[in-house]
């Protein structure tokens, strides 16, 4: 079985009381799920590689613990921008940022911006990116961003970090947006969504994606694929994106899932 890896999961989560709410909630969905069985599940899939990607400090906290006792697990430290506000004390950037230098940590993030929502205020949401990239550099780890109608503010805030590498997580914005992020020299994460967009622009846009530059990614519980829309979505499903893809795209299976996975393992080093 070709080997596959979910580049952004939230595993950690399952069935405990710490980390971020709304993925527990829609992980208390599933009751049957445990995280362990997420992992064989995946396994079972040929999904060999799981990073576990936080999105505040004791979601990143639960990551770097759960991936400790965990062979192909690994952890992400990130302060989303939802939760942008809540972490600009000096203590608890502090506490986030010696997150880094446990084992088995491969990237900073998901973080970026998210003016869809504004469950941050703007300035709180760049002050929070700002300090991540500057931890990102200092670590010398890549970057899970999330970016959501919020490219005309985001680009010169990457700008301003030089050197920095990392990914697009979750992919859905303009074919120009695309075009800087790979002259950018990022890859570009792409899951479920892509298996039941009715956007003909965007599936073009997934078909462009160069194959050294493609990540694949469930962002488990969230965005389930086709025909599974409508549950609780796990590590085990990025087989189902990696099948829709090399369709879209005119390649065999083999193919994409040995370009897709090398490339992970470029850019998170695992």
């Amino acid at each position: 079985m070709t080997e596959l890896v979910d580049t952004h999961c939230h595993i950690q989560s399952i069935g405990q009381d710490a980390g971020e709410s709304v993925t527990r909630e829609l992980w208390s969905k599933a009751p049957d799920l445990t995280a362990d069985k997420a992992v064989a599940c995946a396994l079972e899939q040929g999904v060999t590689r799981l990073i576990c990607v936080g999105c505040d400090t004791d979601d990143s906290r639960l990551a770097v613990e759960f991936v400790q006792k965990r062979d192909g697990c690994w952890a992400s430290i990130g302060i989303h921008p939802h939760e942008a506000r809540h972490h600009l004390s000096g203590e608890a950037l502090s506490n986030f940022a010696a997150l880094a230098l446990r084992p088995k940590v491969v990237a900073v993030g998901e973080c970026g911006l998210d003016f869809h929502y504004h469950h941050s205020p703007r300035a709180d949401q760049i002050k929070s990116l700002e300090f991540q990239l500057d931890l990102a550099r200092t670590a010398e780890l890549p970057v899970i961003f999330h970016v959501r109608e919020a490219f005309g503010d985001f680009w010169p805030v990457f700008n301003n970090f030089p050197g920095i590498r990392g990914v697009l997580h979750s992919y859905t914005d303009s074919a120009a947006n695309l075009a800087k992020g790979l002259e950018l020299g990022l890859y570009i994460g792409v899951n479920g969504i892509a298996t039941f967009t009715k956007d003909a622009a965007q599936r073009e846009m997934y078909k462009s994606i160069p194959s050294d530059r493609l990540l694949l990614e469930t962002d488990a519980p969230f965005l389930a694929p086709q025909p599974h829309r409508g549950k609780v979505n796990e590590p085990a499903r990025v087989a189902v994106v990696a099948d829709f893809l090399a369709v879209l795209r005119y390649e065999s299976r083999e193919g994409l899932a040995a370009a897709t996975t090398a490339n992970a393992r470029k850019l998170f080093g695992i």
